[in-house]
């Protein structure tokens, strides 16, 4: 998909092909694969920089991807409602324009830094490390990314986080699996959102969402969500909870998380036949 609407050049890493920049010139002298291929690995270099920060102050970092509209930013809103008095949190938004739903999340008193990235359709780990530069990570436990509306682009980029969580909300339809299986393959948990609309969109079955899910060889919890109703975000709380104590026995022991990045994303963007 990139290969042709051009994403994989970003605000983010544009200087590295501006003149003087590290990739102005290739070996052949520029051909578009080499061009791509080495902004993937300057980005995976990045993200590994990244990690290092967060694991550094021992910070979680979840990258929450998704269509527009599945419900990300209001999951956020009703995490930090459960959550806010037991973890310090964070966010960093990502939208092509605006600065919306970031304020959405500064009223409820909790940092968060907006990237617009114009017409790039996912975050860079380039991006993040500026937004990261911007926040205490000594004052943090949990940081969310969330990502640009798409369930295509964002699987493949690598932006330093420890956890993939993909959102399928109950409008979109239990099929989305099936459709979109590189980010639904690349999720460390699956939050099916909207749940409290089911009685109404009784097209959609659960079961066969996760049959969907299954079928990609994926063993990710699925979690059932309504931000709407009283204990409808429980499920994704202790996921949380469980998620955040195993990170930390891993900073104890000197390891670290990583997600579940996809390598036939490559063939996304270009990189591979």
């Amino acid at each position: 998909m990139c290969d042709t609407c051009g994403c994989n050049v970003t605000h983010g890493n544009r200087h590295l092909l501006a003149p003087g920049g590290k990739l102005q010139k290739t070996a052949s002298g520029g051909e578009a694969f080499t061009v791509l291929k080495n902004l993937l690995s300057e980005n995976d270099h990045i993200a590994a920089h990244n990690r290092e920060h967060f694991d550094r102050h021992q910070v979680l970092a979840i990258n929450l991807m998704s269509s527009p509209g599945a419900g990300k930013t209001a999951l956020l809103e009703a995490t930090i409602d459960a959550l806010g008095d037991r973890y310090r949190l964070a966010v960093i938004e990502g939208d092509l324009e605006t600065e919306n739903d970031a304020q959405r999340i500064r009223a409820r008193g909790i940092d968060a830094v907006q990237i617009t990235t114009g017409s790039a359709c996912h975050l860079d780990a380039h991006m993040v490390h500026d937004a990261v530069h911007q926040l205490d990570l000594a004052q943090l436990d949990i940081l969310f990314i969330e990502n640009v509306g798409n369930l295509v682009c964002p699987a493949s980029f690598d932006l330093g986080q420890h956890r993939n969580v993909t959102l399928l909300s109950v409008p979109e339809g239990d099929d989305k699996p099936a459709k979109y299986p590189v980010i639904f393959r690349a999720a460390d948990a699956v939050a099916i959102t909207k749940v409290d609309l089911l009685p109404l969109l009784d097209d959609f079955q659960v079961q066969r969402a996760s049959g969907h899910v299954r079928a990609l060889a994926s063993s990710a919890p699925l979690l059932e969500l309504s931000t709407r109703r009283d204990g409808g975000i429980d499920s994704w709380l202790a996921w949380l909870d469980g998620e955040l104590a195993a990170y930390r026995t891993h900073c104890a022991r000197g390891a670290t998380l990583r997600p579940r990045i996809q390598p036939e994303g490559a063939r996304l963007h270009g990189l591979a036949p």
